[in-house]
C-alpha cells in the first residue's frame, strides 16, 4: 500500500452511490432475515481435513443469492463500476475509477445456526482508496437491525441519520474485539469475539468496541468498516514491512502463487482500528510478539544441530 494522494470524487456522486449502497444492504439484511425463518441449503468452501473433522467456511444460498442481486443492481445503476464479492472468483482490473467490495453475509458460521450476529458488508472503493461503507447488522447498539454508513467527509450515520457513537458514561472497563477472543486483558479492556469482522469494525466505529485487528483477512472483509472508523474519528493502522503506518488504501499485491497478474481481489494485510490510544497499545503489543517469533525463528534456524 501507499499514501499517493487520489481526488475524491464530487460530494453528488458519492451521495448517489452511498444511497445505493445503503438500500442494497438493507436488501441484503431482508433477505438474510427471510432465510432464518425456513430451511436454507448450506455447502462449505473447506473439506474437512481427517476423519471426524466437520467441514469449514460455510457458504449458504442466501450469501449467493445476495452477491448476484448486488451484482445486478450495480450493474444496472453503475454499469462502468466493478464488482468484488466473496462468493463469485472474479479479478476485476485495477485500472476501474470504482469498485463494489462485497461481502454478502458476513458472520455466515453465525447465520446458518441462527446466531444474531452477522451483516451484510459493502464497501466503495475510487482508485483503491474507501470512499463509501454500508454495513447492515442484525444487531446494533440500537437493539435492532440496522445500517451503519458512510461516504467520505460525510461523518458516521446510523440509518439515515447522523451517529455521534454510544456514549461511554461511566463505565470503566470497555470493550475490544480480538481474534478468537485472544485471552489477556489490555488496559481497561475486556476482549469479546463476534464471529464477524465486518461487524466487528461497524461496532468500533460506533464506540461499542474501542478496538480490534484483524491478520491475513480479505478485503470484503474490511472495505466498508475501515472507512466507517475513519468517518467516525477512529484510526485505522496497517503494517508495511516491518512497521505500521496510517492506513490510506487497499492495493493489489506485487505477485501471487496463480499463474496470473494480481488483482484487488488478492489483496491480505494486518489491520489495527480503534481509538488512538488503543491502536497504539495494539501496535507496541504486535510488534513486541513479531519480534519475539523473529528471534525464535532465527534461534531455530541457526542453532547447533542436536542429534
Amino acid at each position: 500500500m501507499t499514501s499517493e494522494a487520489t481526488t475524491t470524487p464530487d460530494a453528488a456522486t458519492l451521495a448517489a452511490i452511498e444511497a445505493l449502497a445503503i438500500e442494497l444492504a438493507r436488501e441484503g439484511g431482508r433477505q438474510a432475515t427471510e432465510g432464518l425463518a425456513r430451511e436454507i441449503s448450506v455447502d462449505y468452501k473447506t473439506d474437512a481435513k481427517k476423519d471426524g473433522d466437520a467441514p469449514r467456511d460455510p457458504v449458504s444460498e442466501i450469501d449467493h443469492a445476495v452477491e448476484a442481486m448486488v451484482r445486478e443492481r450495480v450493474g444496472e445503476r453503475f454499469p462502468g463500476h466493478d464488482v468484488i464479492g466473496e462468493e463469485v472468483e472474479l479479478h476485476p482490473d485495477q485500472i476501474e475509477d470504482f469498485v463494489w467490495v462485497v461481502d454478502p453475509v458476513d458472520g455466515t458460521a453465525n447465520f446458518v445456526n441462527g446466531y444474531p450476529l452477522f451483516c451484510v458488508s459493502i464497501g466503495i472503493l475510487h482508485h483503491g482508496v474507501p470512499v463509501v461503507g454500508a454495513i447492515w447488522c442484525a444487531s446494533t447498539h440500537a437493539l435492532h437491525p440496522g445500517v451503519y454508513h458512510a461516504h467520505r467527509g460525510g461523518g458516521l450515520q446510523f440509518d439515515d441519520a447522523p451517529f455521534g457513537g454510544v456514549p461511554s458514561t461511566d463505565v470503566r472497563r470497555r470493550l475490544s474485539a480480538a481474534p478468537g477472543g485472544s485471552p489477556g486483558r489490555l488496559q481497561h479492556w475486556d476482549n469479546r469475539v463476534t464471529g464477524s469482522a465486518a461487524i466487528e469494525l461497524a461496532f468500533v466505529a460506533a464506540g461499542i468496541f474501542q478496538s480490534a485487528w484483524f491478520g491475513g483477512l480479505k478485503i470484503w472483509d474490511l472495505a466498508a468498516g475501515v472507512l466507517l472508523i475513519q468517518e467516525a474519528g477512529g484510526r485505522v493502522s496497517h503494517r508495511r514491512a516491518a512497521a505500521f503506518e496510517a492506513f490510506t488504501k487497499f492495493e493489489a499485491p506485487s505477485e501471487v502463487k496463480e499463474d496470473r497478474a494480481p488483482s484487488l481481489r488478492d489483496w491480505r494485510g494486518l489491520i489495527i482500528v480503534g481509538t488512538e490510544e488503543a491502536v497504539s497499545t495494539l501496535e507496541e503489543r504486535l510488534n513486541r510478539r513479531a519480534s519475539w517469533w523473529s528471534r525464535l525463528r532465527g534461534t531455530l534456524r541457526l542453532g547447533p544441530r542436536r542429534r
